[in-house]
């Protein structure tokens, strides 16, 4: 894992590799939304290019797996390696404003993700799904993608989906409620001073 992280860029870049797959993951969390994502699942793709879009984020996330044995493998590694970078981006997570929340529709899809970047790993995801793939993605894998995001980038996260019948929309209005709750969250706060935002001292 190569880790380029400073304070002042806040970016990073992760490469996670493993029998099963290989994961590249660069992130800038002050860029501008230009995201990129190649990972042989053309769903995976669009959902991770919404949440760099979302976010703000300029994110390239480039994967090779075994996709012979199914999707698995790399949706779970794409999310581990694309949280790793999130929290090495983020270093000690000094005058981030932390909390945040977002509803985003499409169409007739509503979600609700709020996030708290911790140091506390938790996810919880409420939606139910209609068909049991959406394109090429086998449904419950949009929850493990966000359970790994979640876990190392050390956050809490909730997401709902309020309503919707198009799984697809539900996925991505999902994803980029995630995009626009991060962006707020990992804002750094001018009034902080650089300060943690912990009644703590710490995140953690």
């Amino acid at each position: 894992m190569d880790d380029s992280s400073t304070q002042n860029t806040r970016t990073a870049t992760v490469v996670r590799e493993t029998k099963e797959t290989r994961v590249e993951v660069t992130i800038d969390l002050d860029g501008s939304g230009r995201s990129s994502a190649k990972t042989g699942i053309g769903m995976l793709d669009h959902l991770v290019e919404q949440i760099g879009k979302h976010g703000l984020f300029d994110l390239t996330v480039t994967a090779t797996g075994d996709l012979h044995v199914d999707e698995h493998h790399t949706v779970e590694d794409v999310g581990i390696a694309l949280g790793q970078a999130i929290d090495q981006a983020l270093g000690e997570r000094r005058g981030i404003v932390r909390m945040a929340d977002a509803l985003v529709p499409l169409d007739e899809a509503l979600a609700s993700v709020a996030i708290d970047i911790s140091g506390r790993p938790y996810c919880e995801v409420e939606v139910t799904w209609t068909l049991d793939r959406i394109g090429e993605l086998p449904a419950s894998l949009v929850e493990h993608l966000l359970g790994s995001i979640a876990t190392e980038a050390k956050m809490t996260l909730h997401v709902r989906v309020l309503k919707g019948e198009n799984d697809h929309h539900c996925a991505e209005a999902m994803c980029k409620a995630l995009g626009r709750a991060l962006a707020a969250a990992t804002r750094i706060e001018l009034r902080l001073q650089g300060g943690v935002p912990s009644t703590k001292g710490t995140i953690g």
